[in-house]
């Protein structure tokens, strides 16, 4: 028997920025949590930064698929690379959407007016389209806020993360560090555009198809992603010593920083969360693929975040709705809503590590075997 080169042996693991992966995912279920007492207020947010994970999160992206597959085009097709990332990010996809659905009718409240009137086979329906990653038309919203996947908001960024994985299968692949740098240096400035000279002073947004937010979702994505390219490509290292637990401190700290400017100098916002993107974020991925855990104890941990920060990203939204909307019904003050607010992390943490054990490695098992891993008599 003879195996095709579909199936490629994966390589071996930047510990520390899986451990990082986990790390930011755990700081976005905080952030969203916190973001039901800001009554929808940007200025008014307790964790002012922590959607820059989601930036975060497509340059580790970028970084980890030039390091898995740069030097793989030899072996494999354009196919076999969708076939791959498919197999990778899918099946959570849809257990996102499927413990959405299961959620959906807990979340009627006010700021969330079309919940209550949605009948169950317009529900249902979303939650098929949402199996395939296809972005809804505000005209198909169920809940209010015209979310292109309105039972697992998140997964926005996932549509955005599979157009990066397209252009990069299609032909960014071929392109040389310079180009490739030329490219980086005009995403930046988009980016920068966007942030500074924009009229929200952040990267807030990137979840409805409408030109705002398509024009948001774009400048988030393309700087980091191709700039995580570039830096694996690059070979930029800065060795460390304990580098995890530095590189964990500064993002905590760029996430919790407070808002810059306030209302009257948007500008001064922007240019802080551009500068984190464009310079700190690649910073701490150089510090971290610098260097490498020592001890048991670390290595356990990293390994444990790395796991279930996909799954804990995906799947913990829900009940951030659910949460939001009780907050919101009943009018639950911070410190009153801090106790449910930790009980939430706890139990997003259960279900994520419960669906990747459970389900997730079961069925990438099962789609490794079914679609990656080809058989040929000898002829």
């Amino acid at each position: 028997m003879n195996r095709t080169p579909a199936y490629l042996q994966t390589k071996s693991h930047y510990e520390i920025l899986d451990g990082l992966r986990g790390v930011a995912a755990l700081m976005v279920v905080m952030f969203h949590t916190f973001e039901a007492y800001a009554d929808g207020n940007r200025f008014k947010q307790i964790m002012n930064h922590g959607y820059l994970a989601v930036d975060f999160f497509f340059l580790l992206s970028g970084f980890v698929v030039a390091y898995a597959y740069d030097d793989r085009w030899g072996k494999m097709t354009q196919w076999d690379f969708y076939k791959r990332r498919l197999v990778r990010l899918q099946p959570m996809v849809i257990m996102g959407n499927v413990i959405g659905a299961a959620l959906f009718y807990f979340q009627a409240c006010p700021i969330f007016s079309l919940v209550s009137t949605t009948p169950v086979h317009k529900m249902l329906l979303v939650m098929l389209v949402g199996f395939t990653m296809l972005p809804l038309l505000p005209s198909m919203d169920i809940r209010g806020w015209q979310e292109m996947h309105p039972l697992d908001g998140p997964a926005w960024s996932l549509f955005f993360e599979y157009i990066a994985n397209i252009l990069y299968g299609i032909g960014f692949r071929k392109l040389s560090n310079k180009a490739l740098g030329v490219f980086v240096a005009l995403s930046a400035a988009l980016l920068i555009h966007l942030t500074v000279f924009g009229t929200q002073g952040d990267v807030i947004g990137g979840w409805a198809v409408d030109k705002t937010q398509m024009h948001i979702g774009f400048a988030r994505m393309l700087y980091p992603f191709f700039a995580g390219i570039l830096l694996m490509r690059l070979g930029k290292r800065i060795h460390v010593p304990n580098a995890f637990t530095w590189c964990s401190l500064m993002i905590v700290v760029i996430f919790c920083l407070p808002r810059f400017g306030g209302p009257q100098h948007l500008w001064r916002n922007g240019l802080y969360e551009s500068f984190c993107i464009i310079v700190l974020f690649p910073i701490v991925v150089a510090m971290g693929a610098g260097d490498r855990i020592s001890g048991p104890l670390a290595t356990k941990l990293c390994k444990f975040f790395g796991e279930i920060s996909y799954p804990l990203y995906i799947t913990h939204y829900p009940l951030i709705y659910v949460y939001t909307a009780w907050v919101t019904r009943n009018k639950i003050p911070a410190a009153q809503g801090a106790v449910w607010g930790v009980a939430l992390l706890l139990t997003a943490v259960t279900i994520a590590y419960a669906c990747l054990k459970l389900y997730d490695e079961p069925v990438r098992e099962w789609l490794r075997r079914r679609f990656l891993v080809k058989s040929a008599l000898d002829s």
